[in-house]
């Protein structure tokens, strides 16, 4: 029976998996704050253990990126020190440990879509941390399996696409970004795939073979503006207002962090490890806002 402890219980990815799984033979457990510390080794270590998994998730980070600036040693504390003491327990109880990571990584300044190979350097506090964070793993746990995604969406939490509808019901125009480039990604999506990781894994397939940094995100990619421009117009199916949409540069909405102008991830070498292909932005999106109208949250 496959058995997967997830840290992290109220953010978008661990919400997802914690859905996805019920659909499956599997068994999942979610765990957060206060009783669930990153920065507490020993609990943690007390609390997966008891469990008995046979998979480890890492979906907990500090992801306040504008807060990151001022708190650099908050998200310090979670998003490497967190992932250092989850590897080191992975590997103790010799059990598949993933990472959830971040295109923050990367300065944003390359031309094209970034690879795994591609060099880092992330230019705000957030990303330094979630790099160090994968550093920290790896070093911790050499068969560690570390996602960097982007874009992040979902029916829960606070996101970019549950933002511009509610947006929407009270403003007739709005200014976005329009260029900054990157890849939306359903959360539901990134669960399913680590589910189907964890599965192969359980069936078989050498763990040390397929360790290391992988991509995963929405297949395609757009900018903030196009991706708004699209959630209004999924929206209006549903009787939802459109207000006018328009793109403005990055140095017309300035914020306390820098955000990657490029954040498009080429996510070919999880397609090879894997046989996984994340499904167009689009199609997710659509799902999405379908979802959240035909449960009511907007409306």
């Amino acid at each position: 029976m496959t058995r997967i402890f997830v840290a992290g219980s109220s953010g978008q990815v661990a919400l997802s998996l914690k859905e996805a799984a019920e659909h499956k033979a599997i068994t999942l457990a979610t765990a957060g704050r206060p009783d669930f510390d990153l920065t507490d080794p020993e609990g943690m270590r007390a609390a997966i253990t008891a469990f008995h998994p046979t998979a480890i998730v890492n979906a907990a980070a500090y992801t306040a990126v504008d807060a990151a600036e001022d708190n650099e040693e908050t998200a310090n504390a979670v998003n490497i020190e967190g992932p250092r003491a989850l590897a080191a327990i992975a590997a103790s109880l010799e059990v598949p440990f993933i990472h959830i990571s971040t295109d923050y990584v990367f300065d944003g300044d390359k031309d094209d879509a970034y690879v795994e190979t591609d060099p880092v350097s992330p230019q705000g506090a957030y990303g330094r941390s979630k790099l160090a964070g994968e550093i920290a793993a790896t070093a911790s746990n050499p068969n560690s399996i570390i996602l960097r995604t982007a874009w992040v969406y979902s029916p829960f939490g606070n996101n970019f696409l549950k933002t511009m509808l509610k947006l929407a019901q009270n403003r007739d125009e709005l200014n976005i970004v329009a260029d900054q480039r990157g890849n939306p990604t359903y959360a539901i999506d990134i669960a399913e795939t680590i589910l189907e990781i964890v599965q192969q894994l359980d069936a078989g397939k050498p763990l040390a073979n397929v360790a290391g940094v992988y991509h995963l995100a929405g297949s395609g990619d757009t900018n903030w503006h196009g991706f708004a421009s699209f959630i209004f117009e999924e929206g209006r199916k549903y009787g939802h207002p459109v207000p006018k949409a328009n793109a403005i540069p990055t140095a017309e909405y300035p914020t306390p962090a820098k955000r990657p102008m490029n954040s498009r991830l080429n996510c070919d070498k999880v397609q090879e490890a894997f046989s996984i292909t994340m499904p167009d932005w689009y199609e997710s999106t659509a799902k999405c806002v379908k979802r959240l109208f035909g449960e009511g949250q907007l409306g």
